[in-house]
């Protein structure tokens, strides 16, 4: 009979000890006892956990499962909401014909959209009729603007737009635009001769950025924050006759900004407000300049090529005043006077006509926000509520009284950096130059 003894370690943790003759056969006999235990034990099956493991890895890696061909989708460019005249909200998609030809058999133009429409109590289930109508399966990831009607404007938005907060398919870098004076439907059923599919047109004009350019994403930033109120970008139709022809060209441009309040449309600023809104707001980066010389001398125009805006803030009691600062830089691209602007004196006279063509401009987008519409859009009481969070607490129930008695001072300051290839214009001799 074998005498088992107890387990001990067979080392003293860096290397093996030496041992006398009967502990290092006792260590043996205990070695081969615990390899025939082991032997003796049944070996584990594998097989069931293999199985499952290898059913569901099927599962999970069946990476196609739920696609859907390209055939089977329906692309919109473009949406617009309206209001109908009982209430609910008309949804409309501008979708791409696929595979359409540019000319017909008798030389016609072939069409590469169409416009699909459905009216529901939200924009959720607007978008459920018009799947009804589409053999394919929608497909809005690719759109790139969204139109809202004036009169749904007016009515207000907040229920429309939800869903584009909720829904992680919508992208928050969609524009979003008001279509003054009429439908946003109209926008979509107009043709643009430069584009296919009109409204990448309006999304190549909003990227340029020669006026007020809105997404959704900055849409509810400020919707969101305190101390300011959204305002959107504007486009409107108008026709282009030719020829007297019955038929014209229906084109569609920018037309400004449009004023919110408490998510409703409150009215617009037109072109030349809209510039001096982006001055205020520090959204002017890049655009053309132009001013009146005195004395009538004629006028002059000018390229920017940087601008900026820094707002200040003072509180005394009750009252608040707001110093909204400009700077900007630029060159000389065209002189209809007979001024030699390379001249220092000359050139200083027209950098001041500059500053009070910006500054007069910005003067009148204040008048108008403050008088007219009562609604802080430039951000004054964003600005409080940053820089003064205690005085803001205290002002911003009264916010919407306070606001139109803040004064509000403008100063500019701009520099013309060149004066193009000439100074005084080529056309004039010399006699006729002013130096």
């Amino acid at each position: 009979m074998v005498t088992h003894t107890s387990a001990r370690p067979l080392g003293n943790g860096f290397g093996y000890s030496r041992a006398s003759g009967a502990e290092a056969e006792s260590i043996t006999r205990e070695i081969v006892l615990r390899v025939e235990r082991t032997s003796d034990m049944k070996p584990f099956n594998m097989k069931p956990i293999l199985c499952s493991c290898l059913l569901g890895s099927m599962l999970i890696l069946g990476g196609c499962w739920d696609r859907t061909e390209i055939n089977d989708l329906a692309f919109a460019s473009g949406a617009s909401f309206d209001l109908t005249k009982d209430g609910q909200y008309l949804l409309s998609l501008q979708l791409a014909i696929p595979g359409a030809g540019p000319a017909g058999v008798g030389g016609g133009q072939g069409e590469k959209f169409f416009v699909l429409s459905a009216a529901g109590r939200n924009a959720n289930e607007a978008f459920e009729m018009i799947q009804k109508k589409s053999s394919r399966r929608l497909f809005t990831a690719h759109r790139s603007v969204i139109f809202i009607g004036e009169s749904l404007g007016r009515h207000g938005i907040n229920d429309v737009l939800d869903v584009f907060a909720h829904d992680p398919r919508q992208r928050l870098k969609t524009y979003i635009m008001v279509v003054k004076g009429q439908e946003g439907k109209k926008i979509l059923e107009t043709k643009y001769p430069f584009e296919q599919v009109p409204i990448e047109s309006i999304k190549e004009l909003e990227g340029l950025r020669t006026e007020l350019s809105v997404t959704l994403r900055d849409y509810f930033i400020s919707a969101s924050s305190q101390g300011i109120s959204p305002v959107m970008g504007v486009i409107e139709t108008e026709d282009e006759s030719q020829g007297g022809e019955e038929n014209s060209n229906r084109l569609f441009k920018q037309a400004g900004s449009a004023v919110f309040k408490d998510a409703k449309l409150v009215g617009y600023l037109d072109g030349k407000e809209t510039c001096g809104f982006l001055w205020a707001t520090d959204r002017m980066r890049f655009g053309r300049l132009n001013a009146n010389l005195p004395n009538g001398q004629g006028n002059i125009g000018m390229l920017l090529s940087h601008a900026n805006r820094r707002m200040k803030t003072y509180i005394d009691g009750d009252k608040v005043k707001v110093v909204i600062q400009i700077e900007g830089k630029g060159s000389l691209v065209e002189n209809n006077s007979p001024l030699d602007i390379s001249r220092p004196k000359n050139r200083a006279l027209a950098e001041k006509e500059f500053e009070k063509s910006v500054q007069d401009l910005v003067e009148r987008v204040v008048a108008k926000l403050q008088k007219k519409y009562r609604v802080d859009s430039l951000g004054i009481g964003q600005e409080i509520y940053r820089n003064h969070p205690k005085v803001w607490k205290r002002l911003q129930s009264e916010w919407e009284t306070k606001f139109p008695e803040a004064e509000v001072v403008t100063t500019v300051k701009l520099t013309i950096e060149g004066v193009g290839m000439a100074g005084p214009p080529l056309q004039l001799k010399d006699k006729e130059i002013i130096k």
